[in-house]
């Protein structure tokens, strides 16, 4: 999934795609540990997702705390 693709979600489905890719890469190590693994770089693909979900997730969470700041601020004056 590309950058793009995860910033087209809404925070609610970043949130369950998260939940969902963590769950896979659970359950691929699960997996490794019992059986063979036919695509080896599936873990590694997964793990890459969950890094852009959690960098989309975190970019869109700084963004609304400095709007929350500069809110309160602009009151305050």
């Amino acid at each position: 999934m590309k950058v793009t693709e995860v910033k087209e979600h809404s925070t609610e489905e970043l949130e369950a795609l998260l939940h969902d890719n963590r769950r896979k890469l659970f359950d691929l190590r699960a997996q490794a540990v019992t059986e063979k693994i036919e695509d080896s770089t599936a873990a590694r693909k997964i793990r890459k997702d969950i890094a852009r979900i959690m960098t989309v997730l975190r970019t869109r969470n700084v963004a609304h705390v400095e709007t929350q700041i500069r809110q309160r601020a602009k009151a305050k004056k």
